[in-house]
């Protein structure tokens, strides 16, 4: 066919023809808060498992949106791990309208085929003739972008280890990336991505960003001089909420049929498929993941390095982990964990004076660990929460939540005293999910891009290398060089299989 419509204008066409016949919902009618297919952000959308699926119901509701295709590995399968045993059975009742699907599945669904299920009737539901197939579904990236043209972005939903391959062969088409954190589990992959979004001049939109009146508060403190010249910065999460190991399962598993293991390991050496890899455990290991500090850190450092105007890497990193021993021989001796991230651990950055702040200590514990309890605490019972975050100065002292909620000084009299009497705004939160919609849609910058991460990326990701070398690192940002130890600059990049190097 010589002039071939594109989906755009078979959407608007289909739409169009059916107003007249069927009453169906404003969004797809016209009138107020109308958007035209035309106008709408057509998404593919890469990762569909259990986070991939759950995000994916949320944006199928947003009217600028269109998830024209789909992709995953995995075709389908109900060997999910998740947070929920029936979410996701849940979120797709409530998106495709029947309320038995799923119904003889026994565990946790997900895959490509779910994907593209979820989408196509969600959308035939909003659609005059009840009728959606628009949305196709792949197993490779790669035959997506070949021979998908008519998308606008990418979301990015696939573990760690395959986020800077995608984006950046995204941004390579001309196509906008959204993407969760990190924007790589690799110094030299997050570098080469957060350039080749300067290089393209293509909109991005790294998740974890999001705006929390608590960071604007805490600022206005700093600038008051409160707790005089900050010195140090605590942060503690509770995670990790999956299991982690010491080494590499010895036990042998069958690729499950539907599953293309060889794309799922992408970049990463072969190795023989198992479950542990897959799924919400890929975090924890070295070779997917980024671990707690790259899953959580993101979202409670990323925003304050944002407000106190953080935008210098750290000079050094030192960390421990925990320690794990196995009887061998009946003699008990160390096990060298290279592979996964620790059961808990901590992590000391020494950063350089910044242009607004002093030289200043960052701290960052998980898997239980935190601060010991300040004298500022009085009470006999006091304790600390299972996460939050503690700012240090030479002269006091401030306590927040996680994310930096309602930062108070301590001890009470003093944030008394410095209130006094008058009232915070509220605490408002400013999430990410849909802000980047608006700016990929006129072709902007967004409040997430990654060219704005550079700092948060390099510190979280010098916490893993100071994780696995054992000992304190110093940090040539402006080269990506450590320079005391040259051998742990290879935990800088990773052995690529052949054909997907970077």
């Amino acid at each position: 066919m010589a002039n071939k419509l594109n989906r755009r204008k078979f959407i608007g066409n289909t739409v169009a023809a059916s107003i007249a016949a069927t009453i169906i919902p404003r969004h797809v009618l016209g009138g107020k808060g109308f958007i035209a297919p035309s106008d709408k952000l057509n998404i593919a959308y890469i990762g569909c498992g259990s986070q991939g699926l759950r995000e994916m119901s949320a944006l199928l509701k947003n009217p600028k949106i269109q998830i024209v295709s789909v992709c995953d590995p995995n075709k389908f399968s109900t060997d999910y791990r998740d947070w929920s045993p029936h979410e996701i059975r849940n979120l797709m009742r409530e998106a495709t309208g029947e309320t038995n699907w799923g119904a003889s599945l026994n565990g946790i669904p997900g895959g490509r085929e779910v994907g593209k299920e979820m989408v196509n009737k969600f959308y035939a539901r909003n659609n005059a003739s009840g009728n959606y197939k628009g949305c196709n579904a792949y197993e490779d990236f790669r035959d997506l972008f070949a021979k998908e043209k008519d998308f606008d972005a990418v979301k990015v939903m696939t573990p760690d280890h395959l986020h800077a391959t995608v984006s950046i062969a995204a941004m390579k088409q001309g196509k906008q990336v959204v993407i969760h954190k990190p924007i790589a589990n690799r110094m030299y992959e997050a570098r080469l991505t957060i350039e080749t979004a300067r290089n393209t001049g293509m909109s991005t939109h790294l998740l974890a960003y999001s705006k929390i009146q608590g960071n604007a508060n805490l600022k206005k403190m700093l600038d008051d001089g409160v707790i005089g010249n900050l010195k140090e910065i605590h942060n503690w999460s509770n995670r990790p909420v999956w299991p982690q190991w010491t080494s590499n399962p010895k036990e042998k598993m069958q690729v499950p049929e539907g599953m293309n293991w060889d794309l799922w390991l992408g970049p990463v050496p072969d190795r023989p498929y198992h479950l542990d890899y897959t799924h919400m455990t890929f975090r924890g290991w070295y070779d997917f993941g980024g671990g707690t500090i790259a899953d959580m850190g993101h979202y409670s450092l990323w925003p304050l390095f944002l407000t106190l105007g953080i935008d210098t890497a750290p000079i050094s990193a030192e960390a421990c982990g925990t320690t794990n021993r196995e009887i061998v021989n009946q003699v008990s001796q160390g096990i060298r964990n290279d592979v996964a991230f620790p059961y808990s651990s901590m992590v000391r950055f020494k950063f350089p004076a910044q242009k607004t702040l002093g030289a200043f200590d960052l701290f960052w514990y998980d898997g239980g660990m935190r601060p010991p309890i300040p004298d500022e605490l009085e009470s006999l019972t006091a304790s600390l929460p299972i996460e939050g975050m503690m700012f240090v100065g030479d002269k006091g002292k401030i306590l927040a939540g996680f994310n930096c909620e309602e930062p108070k000084l301590i001890p009470e009299t003093k944030m008394i005293a410095y209130m006094n009497g008058q009232t915070r705004p509220a605490e408002k939160e400013e999430r990410s999910n849909d802000l980047w919609i608006d700016a990929f849609i006129n072709k902007q910058e967004a409040p997430g891009s990654f060219l704005k991460a550079n700092a948060i990326t390099e510190t979280i990701l010098l916490g893993g290398v100071a994780l696995r070398t054992g000992k304190r690192i110093f940090y040539d940002s402006a080269n990506m060089k450590i320079t005391n130890i040259a051998d742990a600059n290879k935990y800088f990049y990773r052995e690529y299989r052949k054909g997907w190097e970077l």
